[in-house]
């Protein structure tokens, strides 16, 4: 094994360590769950384009029930957002947001998470304080180069194209949760009990 393959083991291993006490998904949306476009009709409406991979990622999470409460903290206000929210189970919802690292700890209080069982996705400047709180700080392979500095994961995925399932799919992996899923998706009511 080569010098550079220990490295990324044990890299692999550290963020396993994290990723193994992860309670709480938190994220930004546009950058991270959309490619960052975004089209302004006359009517000030936003339309957004969302991955369904990252949908199946929420999906995923709600088959724990419970167990994996997802925040949304956004700087900018959307009605799609607010739909969009509803629709996949966010259960703290923060938009318009001047100060992410406050919104993650009033989310940390409403929620009753610690900072090391959080995960925070960002792409941008505005996501550093957020991204300093977290205890597994993870960023899109297209973020700022100043976010790549303080995160503990660049996923592969850019912005937009299936950023949270890599997430999800590494974080389940980590707690070795991936064969329940597998099992809840073949149980008729597929739901953990």
């Amino acid at each position: 094994m080569s010098k550079k393959e220990v490295l990324n083991l044990l890299s692999k291993k550290a963020l396993q360590k994290r990723a193994k006490r992860i309670r709480l998904f938190a994220m930004d949306v546009d950058g991270v769950l959309t490619e960052g476009s975004i089209i302004l009709l006359e009517s000030g409406e936003e339309i957004k384009f969302w991955n369904v991979k990252d949908r199946i990622a929420f999906f995923m999470l709600k088959k724990f029930g419970d167990k994996y409460p997802v925040a949304w903290i956004t700087g900018r206000k959307s009605r799609q957002v607010e739909s969009r929210a509803r629709e996949v189970g966010v259960v703290s919802l923060h938009q318009h947001c001047e100060h992410k690292g406050l919104a993650l700890d009033a989310t940390l209080s409403e929620v009753k998470v610690q900072r090391e069982e959080t995960l925070f996705i960002g792409d941008d400047l505005v996501d550093l304080p957020a991204l300093r709180r977290a205890g597994l700080a993870v960023c899109p392979s297209d973020a700022h180069p100043a976010v790549k500095k303080v995160c503990h994961w660049v996923t592969r995925a850019p912005g937009g194209r299936g950023v949270l399932r890599e997430v999800v799919d590494f974080v389940l992996e980590s707690q070795k949760l991936m064969k329940t899923l597998l099992d809840l998706y073949e149980n008729p009511d597929g739901r953990a009990g």
